[in-house]
């Protein structure tokens, strides 16, 4: 606390401010005023037992928007709130994943709490326990060694870590139990505590391609518009590519071309709510034709178009475009 002449002012953000006094000399009118003292970052830590779902938890925030660090030294957790604070508003939210993996730095953990806590920084402790038998199942299915287990058993790497984990846990705000929960349901459950009541956000790709290039690798949704008549068999059209009104105009008046693209726009739909409700957050929308050029495009377009009226966010790529 900043005193002056025992005089202070209690701010709105539960910092407290000098007030001055009646004899301080006032700014001169060229001087800058002080800036005003920097939004400090909500910060969630997320640790736990190796295997009971950090990572999904961290994607999870990451994805809701989040500045997420993994593995970040519990010492500097209050360097990054700082560097948050800075950021004009631009990191309002920071997840740090705290885990054994950094355990030579673990003991500076308690220090950097009660630094967070007299700086009045807002943080909530998440933290994913496990049953034994439950983690014992998951490195083994992975066939990787728990970090601490040494020369030991899994199960002596897994007691081990408890014990270390142990005041932590009972520091928690939130305590997620995994052992029969799989990735939707974990997700679900980080979703209910951080995303409000706002739905989760789909973000989708619109990629057109040529057939003759080969299928995108990284599409999860495949639309093959080569059931319309091709425009580069019009030769006023042919030089001109799907963003082209006339070609688009070409392509939406053939039969079945509006109709494929209100029903398809109403299959989305329903798929987008599934997406949601089982935590998937980006999809790809591979529209193809055989070159790339026309139909795919203009078909793109609109299909994009569609989804963004849906409040979906959309970006499109045409990805052989040119190519010719």
């Amino acid at each position: 606390m900043n005193e002056h002449d025992g005089r202070t002012e209690q701010a709105t953000d539960g910092a407290q401010v000098s007030t001055g006094t009646p004899n301080e000399k006032a700014p001169a009118p060229n001087e800058k005023a002080p800036a005003p003292d920097a939004a400090i970052p909500e910060l969630v830590i997320i640790s736990g037992m190796s295997g009971a779902g950090r990572s999904t938890a961290a994607k999870c925030l990451e994805d809701l928007g989040w500045f997420v660090v993994d593995n970040l030294p519990p010492a500097l957790i209050p360097t990054m709130v700082e560097l948050g604070a800075r950021s004009q508003g631009n990191v309002a939210r920071i997840a740090v994943v705290v885990d054994v993996r950094g355990r030579r730095f673990f003991d500076n953990l308690r220090e950097s709490l009660a630094d967070l806590e007299a700086k009045n920084v807002t943080r909530r402790i998440v933290f994913l326990e496990s049953s034994d038998e439950a983690l014992v199942r998951r490195f083994e299915s992975v066939r990787r060694p728990h970090p601490l287990q040494g020369d030991g058993r899994i199960v002596d790497g897994i007691d081990a870590e408890r014990e270390l984990l142990r005041e932590l846990r009972g520091d928690a705000d939130l305590v997620i139990d995994t052992s029969s929960l799989n990735v939707h349901e974990l997700r679900a459950k980080m979703d209910a505590q951080f995303a409000g009541e706002e739905e989760p956000e789909l973000r989708a790709t619109v990629m057109s391609f040529g057939y003759k290039y080969g299928l995108p690798v990284d599409a999860d949704l495949v639309v093959d518009c080569r059931f319309l008549p091709n425009p580069h068999w019009v030769p006023e059209l042919r030089p001109y590519t799907g963003l082209n009104d006339e070609v688009a105009g070409y392509v939406f008046n053939q039969p079945g071309a509006k109709e494929f693209l209100d029903r398809y726009t109403e299959l989305l739909q329903l798929v987008a709510t599934g997406y949601r409700r089982e935590g998937k957050r980006y999809v790809t929308i591979a529209v193809g034709c055989t070159g790339g050029k026309h139909r795919s495009v203009a078909m793109s377009e609109k299909l994009a178009a569609r989804l963004a009226a849906e409040g979906v966010e959309t970006v499109v790529v045409h990805r052989d475009m040119g190519r010719e």
